[in-house]
């Protein structure tokens, strides 16, 4: 069951895909760092899932938890950003 929705998720490999699912079971091709820079490898990464949603993970533990977004929740996430909403998380 998908832990946002209790709704079924998809199938990745006969395996359903869920919020919270250890990233590792999504595999480790198609991960890519939107963005680096100078931040000491403190870096998220992300995948495009066949169904259009959007896996994120810590890049410095990749065999941690996913997060799971649908590809509405990321650009509200990401407008919302350029926008300077979230400038908040950094102060």
């Amino acid at each position: 069951m998908d832990r946002m929705t209790s709704q079924p998720g998809p199938l990745l490999r006969g395996q359903r895909i869920y919020n919270g699912m250890p990233a590792r079971e999504l595999g480790s091709e198609g991960w890519h760092k939107p963005w680096s820079g100078g931040n000491g490898g403190n870096c998220l990464e992300a995948m495009k899932l066949a169904d259009g949603r959007i896996a994120v993970r810590q890049s410095t533990d990749p065999d941690g938890p996913a997060l799971i977004y649908t590809t509405d929740e990321m650009t509200a996430f990401i407008q919302g950003a350029k926008a300077g909403e979230a400038d908040f998380l950094l102060s």
